[in-house]
């Protein structure tokens, strides 16, 4: 590894058992003056001399603004898990954002299921060893004057988290808007195109699990951007974070899209006179959701919406049962036969089959947070066979319902006089506007780390730095309002990097020592698959694009 790791210089909410054992130490150091041995003083020296790079560099923010973007703090997850998860919103407004220079460590504001207890993790890795336990609260202590201090987040960061709450984690973003273009896909791929769902199933499972492998590489490993940096460097790190946090800034641009095609396919004849200017059905909505959710960004503490944006999960499966409702129960007729293969329009189905399984800039996150790492594979194996069967499922049963004439989402072909219906539309306009905020945060976080130190004060910039992220997400959706191609090309262009390409570039950076020509092989062709699904699929969706807009 060309960067030492060290401890996180981010002030992370340290547990009472942490604590406990740094009472421990302190005390043996008074009976016991040899404490300090061999092997603790070079390890010592070692972290004082070279600070840990992968908390100190840009984006520094990114483990608690995606762990709270992506966190289901459910109580209770039935069979799957029982132990508690309590997250906590960072804030902005709050001045322990700015204070780059603090030593003090923040508190628990509820305790955890483990507190009182220490969990030890090992890697099941049989390739790499496992990661060297962490310091103590009273070491960091020490060393924090020799460390260069981060941005300061009020944010509690589960390290308890069971299997059923990864998994609730994990269902909370596969589980997505992607699900309602599906059908859509169908149409443009044709039936065997249905094909490349499984795969790309099967591929962005094997490639989740090659993350756990970096992380595994090294201590210190946490997120996506760190897998970034120890593979090529800062600049690998800069590279991957712009990449994960456009793909985040294009879903809140969705967001936008579909209120707008949502709200104005109920209320068509909806208009406003404004200033002169007269705004149709799809400009007034989308106008007042982006009016609906710019205070939200502003929220001091996002953890309420955390909570309330859990319900992601039983939005998708409710939307998924209204649509098999209103074919099965309600008997809409089935009328797609549709073609078996449609290669003109094929690569639009491929960004958008791709990006049902954009959930990797998260599951190094939910790793790190599982108290049992050895579950980490069924974790993934049970998450992705839900998403995949809940894709195929409204996949197969939206086309057979719309046929030629489905839309670029399915609750817009849905017949608007049935209960399930309004059900399914409701659920979809609703659920949004929970996760906008939580979406836009992370974007947001990494651009105030860029504020100069004698403003870090200043409530004012990171005020307007929200606002102009939010109106700018609005004049991208009026200007390209176009839903299922514009996830085509987030699908094509960002998620086949993120889900495919840069998880096995860097299992064979970190790892190249130890792999075997199997792993090469497989490496190399899963990053053929991602360049070649990725090129055609980015052109053939900028050129619809262009189409449509000059038409």
């Amino acid at each position: 590894m060309k960067n030492s790791v060290s401890d996180q210089s981010f002030n992370f909410i340290e547990s009472d058992e942490e604590d406990a054992f740094a009472d421990k130490i302190s005390t043996h150091e008074e009976d016991d003056g040899n404490y300090s041995d061999s092997s603790h003083s070079s390890m010592d020296q070692g972290q004082q001399s070279k600070p840990n790079s992968y908390t100190t560099s840009w984006p520094q923010s990114y483990r608690q603004s995606i762990d709270l973007y992506s966190s289901v703090p459910s109580p209770n997850i039935g069979i799957l898990g029982n132990s508690s998860l309590s997250r906590f919103g960072s804030s902005f407004l709050s001045s322990s954002l700015y204070q780059r220079h603090t030593t003090e460590v923040t508190r628990p504001l509820l305790p955890t299921a483990a507190e009182g207890q220490q969990h030890k993790r090992h890697s099941s890795h049989s390739l790499v060893p496992p990661a060297p336990s962490r310091r103590p609260s009273a070491l960091k202590k020490a060393d924090s004057e020799h460390k260069p201090s981060g941005i300061s987040h009020e944010f509690h960061v589960s390290r308890d988290s069971t299997l059923g709450q990864a998994v609730m984690n994990g269902m909370n973003v596969l589980c997505g808007v992607g699900l309602l273009t599906t059908p859509y896909a169908i149409k443009e791929g044709g039936w065997l195109g249905l094909s490349v769902l499984f795969i790309f199933a099967i591929l962005s499972f094997y490639t989740g699990f090659l993350l756990r492998y970096c992380l595994d590489s090294s201590p210190g490993l946490e997120t996506y951007p760190d897998i970034g940096q120890a593979a090529f460097g800062r600049k690998g790190r800069i590279a991957i974070s712009i990449i994960l946090y456009l793909e985040l800034y294009a879903c809140c641009v969705e967001y936008i899209i579909l209120e707008s095609d949502n709200l104005s396919s109920m209320f068509p004849n909806a208009r406003i006179n404004l200033l002169g200017y007269v705004l149709d059905s799809h400009h007034l909505f989308a106008l007042a959701t982006t009016l609906a959710v710019l205070p939200t960004c502003w929220l001091r503490d996002l953890s309420l919406l955390s909570y309330i944006s859990a319900g992601g999960v039983v939005a998708s499966v409710l939307v998924v049962l209204c649509l098999f409702w209103i074919g099965l129960v309600d008997q809409v007729p089935f009328v797609g036969k549709g073609t078996t293969i449609n290669l003109s329009t094929l690569p639009v189905a491929l960004g958008l089959y791709g990006y049902c399984f954009s959930g990797h800039a998260v599951f190094p996150n939910i790793y790190s947070s599982m108290a049992n790492r050895s579950q980490y594979t069924a974790f993934l194996v049970i998450s992705f066979i839900i998403c995949t069967l809940m894709c195929a499922g409204s996949a197969v049963v939206g086309y057979l319902m719309f046929g030629e004439s489905t839309e670029s989402q399915f609750t817009l072909n849905m017949p608007s006089n049935l209960v399930a219906s309004k059900v399914a539309i409701w659920t979809t306009v609703v659920n949004p506007f929970t996760k906008y905020a939580l979406t836009m945060s992370p974007v947001a976080m990494c651009l105030e780390e860029l504020i100069p130190s004698r403003h870090l004060k200043s409530h004012t910039y990171p005020i307007l730095i929200r606002t102009a992220l939010v109106i700018s997400t609005l004049l991208v959706g009026l200007s390209i309002p176009f839903f299922g191609l514009v996830m085509a090309l987030i699908g094509s262009l960002l998620t086949m990097l993120v889900t495919l390409i840069m998880p096995c570039a860097c299992y064979l950076s970190i790892l190249r020592e130890k792999v075997t020509r199997l792993q090469v092989f497989i490496c190399a062709l899963i990053i053929s698959i991602g360049v070649v699904s990725s090129s055609f699929g980015t052109y053939s969706a900028i050129s619809q694009i262009i189409e449509n807009l000059t038409s």
